[in-house]
């Protein structure tokens, strides 16, 4: 399946450098993935990119590529390059994607975010490096301490701008933008381009080149779907009992308390879990991701601070163990699985009085999906996958959902 998502082409033919291409082949990517090959000869000409494609589709390497060749040499508190993200996480990710590239020229990187040591960030800054990646509140509280400096900045991407957007980051997006100089390159990579979104193009993009990967479906066809009708009391058994159908399950709950609380309850039931939110310590939540990464831990639980920017290998379930609030968090949140083409599943949990609340979210996604009863002990739980719930059971007339969708825009 993941081979169906590659092009036909090579890194090479892009115009990407034998040495970058040869640590992408270390690491087993030697063709680009749709995003990549569209943008990338592009950014390499130095013009502006505005990219358009779902999450995990490749947009790190897509920006990062031509970024890291056109890197130079930096003085100290003054980088070259810029990626601004809008969660410590993401921030965490773009920097594994990107640190062999950089390295592999002879270049430094280095990574400011909340909750970990600014003296560590701002020793870093003085040796020099040429890429930065920042989280917005850090990076202002840096260039308020005059520990960083973006007058040299020839290049910014602003990366999941729509998050940066609904997260509240405007104010200090603009500030950010406006200490470098006018001249610069500008990347902005977006899951969806809304007006938001749109105001970033309009104020800091020049006649942009504009790519966008498009799908009929934007809950990608590798991606099965099932909504589950259940009693609140069973709740933590049936997330339980997904959880142990699977390799890594991530569940998503509405708060930091529901978080924490199912996560508790699940050890109660014999499966090893883990949190992640935003009021826990930066090295709790590191902690966190690399037991889930590493199969310590088989369940994530998580507020939507992770479902952006987070790309884990190997998610088979994403669980909605609280349903989302509209049809885009449902979208984010189950783009955590069915990554690079590989099979996933998206399991919702729905209790009597959410049925009206979550059949508005399926119809504005572009779902027809019968809610189907079921409790933990059922069969069928052991494998939602391969069973598929009654067609005749769907709520929806055929044709119905894509036509709404158009009209309001998802």
């Amino acid at each position: 399946m993941i081979n169906e998502l590659l092009t036909d082409t090579t890194f090479s033919d892009l115009g990407v450098s034998p040495e970058l291409a040869a640590v992408l082949a270390k690491a087993g990517f030697e063709k680009p993935f749709p995003i990549q090959a569209m943008t990338i000869p592009d950014g390499l000409a130095g013009a502006d990119v505005l990219g358009k494609a779902k999450t995990g589709s490749g947009k790190t390497l897509a920006f990062g590529l031509p970024i890291v060749e056109g890197l130079e040499q930096a003085e100290p508190f003054h980088p070259r390059a810029l990626v601004l993200v809008p969660t410590r996480e993401l921030a965490m990710q773009v920097t594994r994607d990107l640190e062999p590239l950089v390295g592999a020229v002879g270049f430094r990187l280095v990574t400011v975010y909340g909750g970990a040591s600014m003296k560590d960030q701002i020793d870093a800054l003085d040796a020099g490096v040429e890429l930065l990646i920042a989280t917005p509140g850090r990076l202002i509280d840096l260039m308020e301490r005059r520990k960083a400096y973006l007058d040299d900045v020839t290049v910014v991407c602003l990366d999941e701008a729509d998050q940066m957007a609904d997260m509240g980051f405007m104010p200090q997006v603009r500030k950010i933008m406006s200490a470098v100089p006018d001249d610069h390159q500008t990347y902005l990579y977006s899951a969806t381009l809304d007006s938001q979104v749109q105001e970033l193009v309009d104020r800091y993009m020049t006649d942009p080149v504009t790519h966008s990967v498009e799908y009929e479906n934007e809950t990608v066809d590798t991606m099965e779907h099932r909504f589950l009708k259940v009693h609140y009391l069973d709740k933590p058994a049936m997330a339980a009992a997904l959880s142990r159908s699977a390799d890594r399950t991530l569940m998503f709950t509405r708060t930091k308390w529901a978080a924490d609380d199912l996560t508790k309850r699940l050890r109660d039931l014999g499966v090893p879990a883990a949190a992640i939110h935003g009021d826990l310590p930066q090295q709790k939540r590191e902690q966190s991701l690399s037991r889930f990464r590493d199969g310590k831990a088989t369940a994530l639980v998580a507020t939507n601070v992770a479902a952006r920017g987070l790309h884990i290998d190997g998610v088979d379930i994403v669980l909605h163990y609280d349903p989302p609030d509209d049809p885009k968090t449902y979208l984010h949140r189950s783009g955590r699985t069915a990554r690079a083409g590989e099979d996933g599943l998206v399991v919702t949990l729905v209790e009597w009085d959410q049925v009206n609340e979550v059949l508005g979210i399926q119809r504005r996604a572009g779902l027809n999906v019968p809610i189907i009863k079921m409790f933990s002990n059922d069969e069928r739980v052991s494998d939602l996958f391969s069973w598929q719930p009654p067609e005749e059971l769907a709520p929806f007339k055929p044709g119905s959902v894509r036509k709404r969708r158009r009209r309001r825009g998802f």
